[in-house]
C-alpha cells in the first residue's frame, strides 16, 4: 500500500511551546500560520471552526486534526500542515487534552497521507511523548514527513512509580470495573499502565485492559509516570481496591440467587437437576422447546471507498449519535434500576470511544477502505481478540463490542441495521427486553415462550404476553443473553423459571403437568359465558382490559361482560403523530358498536412514567413516575384532553340511545387517570361538563382511577364528586411500597397482595360505600384467581382483566361463598407480608373452591 501514497509532501509549519487559551484559539492560531504561508484563504480558518462545531477532530493520544468543511476545500491554495505543540495541553472535547494540534489544509490525497502517518505515529507512544515536549521543530517535521511504523515491541517494562496487586474480583476484570479504571486513569495527566506478566495495557484504554484477560487471583503491576505520578498512582490504587467489596457482594448475591433458584416452587418442579435461571413470572403457562436468543441478523458490509474527509465526517457523526443513544439508555437505566445496571451502557460508550478501536478504523480508511467496512472490520478484529482469550466474562464483552459496533454501523448507513430473525420451528424467545409493539407482533405459533433479561411483571410487554397467551418471564438477568441457541428448555411463566437441558423424565413430567393445566383451562372455558356468581348468589361484574375495537370479539368470546378499561394511550403509542378528534371519535364509535350495548369504560390519555410518546415532545423528567403524568398532563395540555373529550361526548350523543342502561353500567363511562386531589377532580368535571353541554350529549358517568395512596385515603371525600372508582393496583402498589415497578432487582417485592396495598383497597371500597359508589379494579391482580377472590371479599364490584384470564377468574369465584371471601380478605389484611397472604391460598383452598390442577 505504501507505493500508492503520493511522493510529494505538504508544507509543514511548526510552532513549539504554544499556549492557546482554548480550542477555538488553537484552531485560529494554526489557521493563521497556514494563511501567512499562503496555503489557505483567510476564510478557511472559519471553515475549520465550523467543522469543529459539528464533528470532533480528536484523533487520540493527544493528537487532534482540525480541518475545513468539505464543500469549502476550494479555499485551500496549497497543501500544508500547521502544527501547534501545546506542552501543557488544551481542552478539546469531553475532557480530552490536545498536545499536538495538526491543522490540515488538504488538496488531492494529502489528507489521507497525513492521517495514515498520524495513526501510525500515535501507536509509538515514546516518540509521541517526545514530540509533545521537544523544542526542535525539525523533530516534528520529520515525524510528519515519513510513514512511521509502530515501535518494535521490547520487553515489558513498568513506569517510574508502581504498586503490585492481586485481582480479587470474583469474576475478574470485566467491563464495569474496567470502565471505572479507565475513567479514573483518564482524570490523571500522568501515564498509567497495567502489566500482567509480559502483557502491558494503557489504563486509559478499555479494550487494552480487557485484552489482558485478568482472572481472580492474577497478579498485576500498575505503574505511572509523568505529571503528579504519585497522585495518579494513589487515585488508581484507591479506585482499584474500592471496587473489591462491591464485586464480592455482587458475586454473593448471584450465588444466593442461584441457590434460591434451585429451591422448590408452588407448581411444576423437576425431579432431576437441570440448570435453572430464575426471573419473575409474567404470563402463566409451561412452554417446552428450544430457545432462540434474539440478535440482529448478520449483515454484509460492502467495501465502498470514499474520500477520507467525508468518511471521517460520517464516522464522527455516527459515533456521536451512538454515544447519545448510550447516554440516554444509561440515564434511563440508572433512573429505573440504579447505577450498577446503568454501568453496562457507560462501559459500551467507553468501548466505542477507545482510541485503539478508532485508530484501527482510521488506519483501514487511510488504506483506502470505505468507512462502514473499516468500522465493521475494526470492531470484528478487536472483538475477536477479546473472544479468543478464553474468559467467558470477556467473551461477553466481545458481544458488547459487537452490539455497540452494530449501533454505530446503523448510524453510518441505516440500510445496515440488522433485522430480527426467528427460526422456522417454534421456540422460546430470549431477548434483552421487548417494546410493547415488538411483543404485540409475536406469533404464538412460532414464539411459544418469552424470557427477557430486563422488564417487570406489570410492564406493557408482560401484559401483552398475557393477552397473547404466551408464557413469559421477565427480569431474568444478563445471563439469559449468553445462552446458546437451540438449547432445550422448559419455561414456567407462572413461577418465572427457565430450566435448561432438562432430562427426558423432566420433559415428560412437564408435559403431563401442562396437559392437566390444559384440561382444567378447557373445563373453565366451557363455562366461561356463565356469570361470576358465588355459591351464595353474590354477582361480581367481569370486564376486559383492551386497547381497540378489534379486540372486542375475542374478549366477549372469553366471557367478558363489557370493557372495564379501554387504554386510549395506544391511539398515541401506535402511530407517529397525535390523533385528531375525528380519529378518536371513529375509534370510540367502533368500540360501542362492537360491544352492542354492553358497558364501556374509557380511560383518557394516560401518558408518563413508563409510557412515553416521542412525537409529543414532552420534557424529560428526573423521575417521571412522580412527575407530569395522567391527569396532571391532561390539565396542562388541553390540546390533548379536549379533542378526546369532544370525541367521547360526540360518541355518547350519536350512539348511546335513550333506552340504554344508566348509571355506572351505562354503555359509555369516562375515567381520569392519576388523580391525587379533589381540586383536580373539580377542574376536570368542569371541563368535561362544559364540553358535554357544547356537544349536546347525554350525561356520561365520570370516574377516577385510584392509583396513589392519597386518593385511597381520601376515597370518602373524592366519592362525593365522582360517579365511580377504578383501582389501578399496579401503580397503587409501586406508590404504596415506594418500588419502581420497572426495577428488576426490586420487582419481586412489588407484590400487589402486600397487606398495605390490600388495606388501601379496603379503604377505597369503604369510602365509596358511604356515597353508594361503584368500585372496579383494572390492575394485574384482578386477573389472578386468588387475587380476584380477595378483591371481591374487600368489596370490589367489578373486575377487569386481560381476556385470557377471564375463564379462570370466573370459575374460581363461582366455586366460593361470599362469606368465605370476606373472611379471607379480613384475614389477609392482618398478615405481615405478601408471602403470608399468598400462603392463605393453599391453606384455605377447599373453602375457596380452588380449581388448581392436582
Amino acid at each position: 500500500m505504501l507505493a500508492s501514497i503520493p511522493t510529494f509532501a505538504p508544507r509543514i509549519l511548526v510552532r513549539t511551546g504554544a499556549a492557546p487559551s482554548d480550542k477555538d484559539a488553537a484552531i485560529r492560531e494554526a489557521a493563521q500560520l497556514l494563511t501567512a504561508a499562503g496555503c489557505i484563504d483567510e476564510a478557511y480558518g472559519e471553515s475549520m471552526l465550523r467543522r469543529e462545531s459539528v464533528a470532533n477532530t480528536y484523533l487520540g493520544h493527544g493528537v487532534v486534526i482540525p480541518h475545513g468543511m468539505v464543500d469549502e476545500r476550494h479555499l485551500v491554495r496549497h497543501s500544508g500542515l500547521a502544527v501547534l505543540q501545546v506542552p501543557d495541553g488544551v481542552l478539546w472535547h469531553d475532557g480530552q487534552m490536545a498536545h499536538l494540534v495538526v491543522a490540515i489544509a488538504a488538496q488531492s490525497d494529502t489528507h489521507i497521507m497525513v492521517l495514515r502517518r498520524l495513526t501510525r505515529l500515535i501507536q509509538d507512544e515514546a516518540r509521541l511523548e517526545h514530540l509533545r515536549v521537544t523544542r526542535r521543530e525539525a523533530d516534528i517535521v520529520a515525524a510528519l514527513s515519513q510513514d512511521t511504523a509502530p515501535a518494535a515491541a521490547g520487553p515489558a517494562a513498568d513506569l517510574r512509580q508502581r504498586f503490585d496487586w492481586t485481582v480479587d474480583y470474583p469474576t475478574g476484570l470485566h467491563a464495569r470495573p474496567a470502565a471505572h479504571w479507565v475513567e479514573v486513569a483518564k482524570s490523571c495527566s500522568a501515564r498509567v499502565q497495567v502489566r500482567h506478566g509480559a502483557q502491558v495495557a494503557d489504563a486509559k484504554s478499555l479494550i487494552g485492559l480487557l485484552q489482558l484477560g485478568l482472572h481472580c487471583g492474577d497478579a498485576v503491576t500498575i505503574s505511572a509516570e509523568g505529571d503528579d505520578e504519585a497522585g495518579a498512582l494513589a487515585k488508581i490504587r484507591a479506585a482499584v481496591t474500592r471496587l473489591s467489596a462491591g464485586e464480592k457482594a455482587a458475586a454473593r448475591r448471584a450465588a444466593e440467587a442461584a441457590a434460591e433458584a434451585a429451591g422448590p416452587v408452588a407448581g411444576w418442579n423437576p425431579s432431576d437437576a437441570p440448570r435453572i435461571l430464575a426471573g419473575i413470572g409474567a404470563s402463566p403457562g409451561l412452554s417446552i422447546g428450544p430457545i432462540h436468543v434474539l440478535a440482529d441478523a448478520a449483515v454484509t458490509v460492502l467495501d465502498e471507498p470514499e474520500p477520507l474527509t467525508t468518511g471521517a465526517d460520517r464516522l464522527h457523526h455516527a459515533l456521536a449519535a451512538t454515544a447519545g443513544q448510550l447516554k440516554a439508555l444509561a440515564d434511563d437505566t440508572e433512573r429505573r434500576l440504579g447505577k450498577a445496571d446503568a454501568g453496562i451502557f457507560r462501559a459500551q460508550a467507553e468501548l466505542i470511544a477507545d482510541t485503539d478501536l478508532i485508530t484501527l478504523a482510521c488506519q483501514l480508511m487511510v488504506e483506502g477502505h470505505g468507512v462502514a467496512y473499516a468500522w465493521h472490520q475494526a470492531v470484528d478484529r478487536l472483538a475477536g481478540q477479546l473472544a479468543a482469550l478464553g474468559n467467558p466474562v470477556l467473551a461477553g464483552r466481545a458481544a458488547d463490542l459487537r452490539d455497540v459496533g452494530r449501533r454505530v454501523l446503523a448510524q453510518i448507513d441505516p440500510a445496515l441495521k440488522g433485522r430480527h430473525a426467528l427460526p422456522d420451528r417454534p421456540c422460546i424467545l430470549i431477548a434483552p427486553d421487548l417494546a410493547p409493539s415488538d411483543t404485540a407482533g409475536l406469533e404464538p405459533s412460532r414464539v411459544i415462550g418469552l424470557a427477557t433479561a430486563q422488564g417487570g411483571p406489570s410492564s406493557h410487554s408482560a401484559i401483552l404476553a398475557r393477552t397473547l397467551g404466551i408464557p413469559a418471564l421477565v427480569a431474568g438477568g444478563p445471563g439469559l443473553l449468553d445462552l446458546v441457541d437451540g438449547t432445550p428448555a422448559i419455561l414456567d411463566g407462572g413461577t418465572g423459571r427457565l430450566y435448561l437441558d432438562p432430562s427426558a423424565a423432566d420433559i415428560a413430567s412437564a408435559e403431563a403437568w401442562r396437559d392437566r393445566l390444559r384440561q382444567q383451562a378447557e373445563a373453565e372455558a366451557r363455562e366461561r359465558t356463565r356469570p361470576a356468581r358465588t355459591r351464595d348468589g353474590h354477582a361480581v361484574a367481569i370486564g376486559a382490559n383492551i386497547n381497540n375495537p378489534e379486540q372486542v370479539p375475542f374478549a366477549l368470546d372469553q366471557g367478558a361482560e363489557g370493557v372495564g378499561l379501554m387504554r386510549t394511550e395506544f391511539l398515541f403509542l401506535e402511530r407517529g403523530d397525535t390523533p385528531s378528534e375525528d380519529d378518536h371519535n371513529a375509534t370510540y364509535v367502533a368500540m360501542l358498536k362492537a360491544l352492542d350495548g354492553r358497558p364501556l369504560i374509557v380511560r383518557t390519555l394516560d401518558i408518563g412514567g413508563d409510557k412515553q410518546v416521542a412525537h409529543l415532545q414532552l420534557p424529560r423528567e428526573e423521575n417521571p413516575f412522580l412527575g407530569v403524568r395522567g391527569a396532571r398532563l391532561l390539565l396542562r395540555r388541553p390540546d390533548l384532553m379536549e379533542p378526546q373529550l369532544r370525541a367521547l361526548y360526540r360518541a355518547a350523543r350519536d350512539h348511546v340511545g335513550p333506552g340504554a342502561p344508566t348509571g355506572a353500567h351505562a354503555p359509555l363511562s369516562i375515567m381520569m387517570p392519576m388523580i391525587t386531589s379533589v381540586p383536580e377532580v373539580l377542574r376536570l368535571r368542569a371541563i368535561a361538563e362544559g364540553i358535554r353541554a357544547e356537544i349536546g350529549a347525554p350525561y356520561v358517568p365520570l370516574g377516577i382511577m385510584i392509583e396513589v395512596p392519597a386518593a385511597a385515603i381520601q376515597a370518602d371525600v373524592l366519592a362525593r364528586h365522582c360517579d365511580f372508582f377504578s383501582i389501578g393496583t399496579n401503580d397503587l402498589t409501586q406508590y404504596a411500597l415506594a418500588i419502581d415497578r420497572q426495577n428488576t432487582e426490586l420487582a419481586p417485592e412489588a407484590d400487589s397482595l402486600h397487606p398495605a396495598v390490600l388495606r388501601l383497597i379496603l379503604m377505597t371500597c369503604e369510602g365509596a360505600a358511604r356515597h353508594k359508589r361503584f368500585v372496579g379494579v383494572c390492575g394485574g391482580i384482578a386477573g389472578d384467581p386468588f387475587g380476584a377472590c380477595l378483591l371481591a371479599g374487600l368489596g370490589v364490584h367489578e373486575l377487569s382483566m386481560t381476556p385470557r384470564d377471564l375463564p379462570g377468574v370466573k370459575a374460581r369465584l363461582r366455586g366460593a361463598d361470599m362469606s368465605a371471601l370476606r373472611a379471607l380478605a379480613s384475614q389477609a389484611c392482618e398478615q405481615e407480608d405478601a408471602a403470608a397472604v399468598r400462603a392463605l391460598d393453599r391453606e384455605r383452598a377447599p373453602e375457596l373452591g380452588t380449581g388448581v390442577a392436582a
